[in-house]
């Protein structure tokens, strides 16, 4: 049996994982035997296969039909395969034809580029190089204007292309278009040559102003100088010449007129004889010519004429206005104007130069005319200039117009300037030297005078000293310094001398003392306080204003002064051999007491006569009295010490009293 061959092993196993199953479940539950449950199962499929016999009896007819319409969709796809199989050979074919166009393509793309830089080269070598019929038209029968220029350009680029383009040289059309172009070149020069002589020929003409040509006409035509250097050399230099020699003239006859306009209005201030130390009853009133008395003052003292200084950069004198008003002017005044006038002449010019022709060099061709002018004009003038203020003035100035043209950075001046500069500074020195050793020369008694007020050569001395100095305050000059030094110990010499010559000594000391408080008070108005010179004058004011008082006290008070410098001195030293006896006072103390008050009303007076400055002399009766005041106050000290001197007290004169006599000639002043 089959049975036998079976192996039941793992049976239960199997049967426990079945238990799930609804089937086997309930077989086992309900006991049905397996063989029949087995039997039934192959009923029921014994019933499904007749079932579907059935059916596929019943769908026989349908399926024969699917069969077909099957066999017809075998014969449609193989056609088509064929069609697809056709359709990708000639995709392919098409694919290398498309591949042809495109390297064909490319290959006349990069054709037409090449032709279109050909194209453009040869199109911009034909402009360049060729010769349109209007630039010949406007070259040859044009007038010089805007268009013309603008020609110009044109044929200069022409030109400039032919002669350092390497294609051109080897180029047929060079040989048609370079002689045109040369007969253009030659033409062109011709016609400006022409038209630029025209130009500098309206510049000699009379009454033109020359800047507005300048800048309103030929600054419009500065092309045509271009093309000249360029393209005309030779008539370049030509036109060039012929602007220099015009503007030499021009510029030269003008400032010469000017000069000789500029003339008429001079001031004469001094003359050889103007010097510090003549004696002015020696001059010749016919000496003086035609200047008036009052200019004499502006020899020595600066006065308004440091205005000029203030009005450095104002504009230059019109002469026929100035005239007009009958005005005249010290030169330095006119010096200023002709060197204002040369600065804004020489700026534009220069600037001019270096805008029209880009030469800034032919400027100093072109001034060298104006220069020589000046230059005569200014060695006549300070040949014949004895004014020491004046030219220190236009020393001054120089250096001022130098800052001026610093400021606007154009140097073409600089030179002249430095010239003139070195020009004025030896005759400065030959003057100032000339009033040194009119102060060491001088005759004394012929300058003494029998007055003890400020001598006038002390005058002319403090107030050229003053001037002076203040035209140094801004420049700290060395050399100048070292003058004014030596004119000092000059002037101290002379004034010592002329001291000398009055009697007495008192005289003496007035003399010098009014001199030495005038000077002081003219360098104290000129603003030179505080200096060297001012701090000499003031010691020597001091010490003499010192020995004044001595003189002065000794002359009224002799006996009290004598005795306070001996005895009391004597009696105040240890171990003195002679003690200090009422006799010996008593006689001091009642002259004093009787006459004290006159003695000092006779100070007074004498004070006022003396002295020509009323406060100066308050001063010194001031110190006068302080020092009587001391003298007395000692004698006083002195008669404490006296035996029996307590007798002499009810004529003593009390402090308190004096001081109010001192109180009262203070208040005075």
């Amino acid at each position: 049996m089959v049975g036998d061959d079976v192996s039941l092993e793992g049976l239960e196993q199997e049967l426990e994982d079945c238990k799930a199953d609804e089937l086997v479940a309930n077989i086992l539950s309900k006991g049905t035997k397996s063989r029949d449950y087995t039997k039934d199962v192959e009923n029921n499929l014994r019933q499904s296969e007749l079932e579907s016999i059935e059916d596929y009896i019943k769908e026989s007819d349908n399926l024969v039909s699917l069969h077909d319409q099957i066999h017809d969709c075998d014969i449609i796809l193989s056609q088509m395969e064929k069609v697809l199989s056709g359709f990708q050979a000639e995709i392919g074919s098409i694919s290398s034809d498309i591949k042809i166009l495109q390297e064909k393509s490319m290959d006349m793309g990069l054709k037409l580029k090449n032709r279109k830089a050909a194209e453009s080269k040869l199109a911009k070598f034909v402009e360049d190089i060729i010769v349109p019929p209007r630039m010949i038209d406007v070259i040859v029968d044009g007038e010089v204007n805007e268009e013309y220029m603008r020609t110009l350009e044109i044929l200069s680029k022409k030109i400039k292309f032919i002669e350092s383009d390497a294609m051109v040289k080897t180029s047929k059309a060079l040989n048609d278009v370079q002689p045109e172009l040369e007969k253009l070149r030659q033409k062109a020069v011709s016609k400006v040559f022409d038209f630029i002589l025209q130009k500098l020929i309206a510049l000699r003409k009379p009454k033109t102003n020359v800047q507005i040509l300048q800048q309103s006409v030929l600054l419009k035509y500065k092309y045509v100088i271009s093309f000249l250097k360029e393209h005309g050399k030779e008539v370049y230099l030509e036109v060039r010449s012929a602007y220099i020699d015009t503007m030499n003239k021009v510029l030269s006859t003008k400032i010469r007129a000017y000069i000789q306009a500029l003339e008429k209005l001079q001031l004469d201030i001094a003359t050889s004889s103007d010097l510090i130390g003549v004696d002015t009853r020696s001059t010749s009133l016919f000496s003086r010519g035609r200047e008036p008395l009052k200019n004499r003052s502006a020899v020595f003292a600066l006065g308004e004429r440091i205005n000029i200084l203030k009005e450095i950069d104002e504009p230059a004198l019109i002469p026929h206005i100035a005239e007009a008003s009958s005005r005249k002017y010290p030169y330095e005044v006119l010096f200023r104007s002709l060197h204002k006038l040369l600065m804004d002449t020489a700026a534009s010019e220069y600037l001019f130069c270096d805008e029209f022709f880009a030469e800034q060099s032919m400027f100093y061709d072109i001034f060298a005319g104006p220069f020589s002018v000046i230059d005569e004009h200014l060695n006549t003038v300070l040949a014949n200039c004895f004014d020491a203020i004046g030219l220190m003035l236009m020393i001054r100035i120089i250096y001022q117009h130098q800052l001026i043209m610093s400021r606007r950075r154009i140097p073409c001046l600089d030179s002249y300037l430095d010239k003139v500069n070195i020009s004025l500074w030896p005759r400065f020195k030959m003057v100032f030297d000339m009033h040194l050793n009119s102060l060491r020369n001088a005759n004394v008694r012929t300058l003494w005078e029998d007055d003890v007020h400020p001598h006038y050569v002390m005058r002319r001395y403090a107030e050229f000293t003053a001037s002076l100095i203040h035209l140094n305050v801004d420049y700290g000059d060395g050399q100048l310094e070292l003058n004014l030094e030596r004119l000092r110990m000059a002037v101290d010499d002379l004034l010592v001398k002329l001291a000398k010559l009055f009697q007495k000594p008192k005289l003496q000391t007035v003399f010098l003392i009014n001199n030495y408080d005038m000077t002081i008070a003219v360098l104290k108005e000129a603003g030179a306080e505080g200096g060297k010179i001012h701090m000499h004058f003031e010691e020597l004011l001091k010490n003499n204003t010192s020995v004044y008082v001595e003189e002065l006290l000794k002359e009224h008070f002799s006996d009290l002064i004598k005795f306070v410098k001996m005895r009391a001195s004597e009696d105040s030293a240890s171990g003195s051999e002679r003690p200090i006896t009422v006799s010996e006072v008593e006689p001091i103390v009642k002259d004093f007491a009787s006459r004290w008050k006159a003695a000092i009303e006779l100070m007074h007076n004498d004070v006022i006569t003396s002295f020509s400055n009323f406060l100066c002399g308050m001063e010194i009766l001031r110190a006068a009295l302080t020092q009587l005041l001391l003298y007395y106050t000692r004698l006083s000290d002195c008669m404490k010490k006296i035996a029996g001197g307590s007798a002499l007290n009810k004529d003593l004169v009390s402090i308190s009293s004096i001081m109010y006599e001192i109180r009262k000639y203070s208040r005075t002043f």
